[in-house]
């Protein structure tokens, strides 16, 4: 009589995976915040050792992160100086603008025609949010609110390009914001500013919400414009 005989257990593992984040963009992050910011002003080395000190990890990561910002337009490279922040002129301001206000007048005109009765009228609390939080956000969650009022009429265009070209400009409108808004003595009155092209979008109007965003948007320009040197 023949017996069966079972294999024996495979032995459970002794140790579990680890989960290795992604460094390079945990360092991108963290520098990048502080670009946006202002905390590194224009023009600014980057010290490689320094900030691996401060962070707790090699130069490898920082080195890579730097690559990344400087894809983004943020940092320049320098030969024999490594990276600093990326010095912006009145021009540079004036011509991202320019570019920003057409793109943002198509966007806001395709909006009415094609976005919903109930997200024209989200925009509006939007702005009762953005008024009500102005003078107790930090600066960088403000310019984050700012900012995203915009990309959601962008996205609501319903064009799929121009959504991703404005895209591809909010991390310099971003920094330009954000080295601005200081440049506003009101900022509830900043915030406010955005309420009459919320309204003019929900009556579908398309002259007046061009109209509200253009002296917006221009507006914007100059402030930001007149922080830097030509």
């Amino acid at each position: 009589m023949s017996t069966i005989t079972s294999n024996p257990a495979v032995p459970a593992p002794a140790f579990s995976s680890i989960q290795v984040p992604d460094l390079v963009g945990v360092v991108e992050a963290q520098l990048q915040d502080a670009i946006l910011s202002g905390r590194i002003a224009p023009g600014e080395r980057i010290v490689e050792a320094e900030l691996a000190r401060q962070m707790g990890v090699s130069r490898a990561p920082v080195r890579e992160a730097a690559r990344r910002l400087e894809s983004l337009g943020l940092l320049v490279s320098r030969p024999r100086h490594g990276f600093a922040v990326r010095t912006v002129s009145a021009k540079q301001v004036s011509d991202l603008y320019d570019v920003r206000i057409q793109l943002e007048l198509l966007g806001a005109a395709l909006a009415c025609q094609h976005a919903s009765d109930a997200d024209l009228a989200a925009l509006d609390a939007r702005v009762d949010d953005m008024v009500a939080r102005a003078e107790t956000l930090p600066s960088a969650e403000r310019v984050a609110l700012d900012l995203d009022f915009h990309f959601t009429i962008s996205a609501l265009s319903g064009n799929h390009y121009l959504h991703r070209l404005f895209d591809n400009m909010q991390t310099e409108v971003r920094m330009f914001l954000a080295l601005s808004e200081g440049s506003y003595g009101d900022l509830k009155l900043l915030a406010e500013s955005h309420r009459p092209i919320a309204h003019a979008l929900a009556r579908r109007d398309v002259e007046a919400v061009q109209h509200a965003l253009r002296f917006h948007l221009e507006d914007a320009k100059a402030h930001a414009a007149g922080l830097f040197r030509t």
